[in-house]
């Protein structure tokens, strides 16, 4: 049992934790029901809850969520286009997203596939001083994908 200031009150039976709780006019709560013998503390249950809630809310606020955004290139992509997407990533990476990298492949460049995985690597390469490769690129289908994470 644990009295309204934090103090213990030692080990004592359900009847006379309840009376003191009504003579403090507060609630009996349960703080740890599956400890032998259950933990009991004398509180205004209105107030503990509103604190939980409190400290939740505040939780949830120092949350940072990730989004994953994506930057499309093609086969045939020219330096200077290739400079410009990689900027696009630099800011997304900055704002602390992660970044997918896709090659798509379409009709005849399909046959060209494995030759055209050195794009993705010189596109690691221009954000190498801020970013890691997560995933290294990989063939799905009609595209290679690769994420980059900022480095911590």
């Amino acid at each position: 049992m644990i009295g309204e200031d934090g103090e213990q009150l030692g080990i004592m039976s359900a009847k006379e934790a309840y009376k003191l709780a009504k003579e403090a006019e507060l609630d009996l709560v349960k703080i740890a029901p599956n400890a032998k013998p259950p933990v009991c503390k004398i509180i205004d249950y209105g107030k503990y809850r509103y604190e939980q809630a409190r400290k939740e809310k505040e939780a949830k606020k120092k949350q940072r969520i990730i989004d994953v955004k994506e930057v499309r290139l093609s086969p045939n992509i020219e330096a200077n286009d290739m400079k410009t997407k990689a900027n696009m990533a630099r800011k997304f990476l900055e704002k602390g997203d992660r970044v997918k990298v896709t090659l798509r492949f379409r009709g005849r460049e399909m046959a060209h596939m494995a030759s055209s995985k050195h794009i993705l690597d010189d596109f690691a390469e221009l954000l190498s001083d801020i970013s890691v490769i997560e995933k290294p690129a990989k063939l799905e289908g009609r595209s290679m994908q690769m994420f980059l994470a900022e480095k911590r």
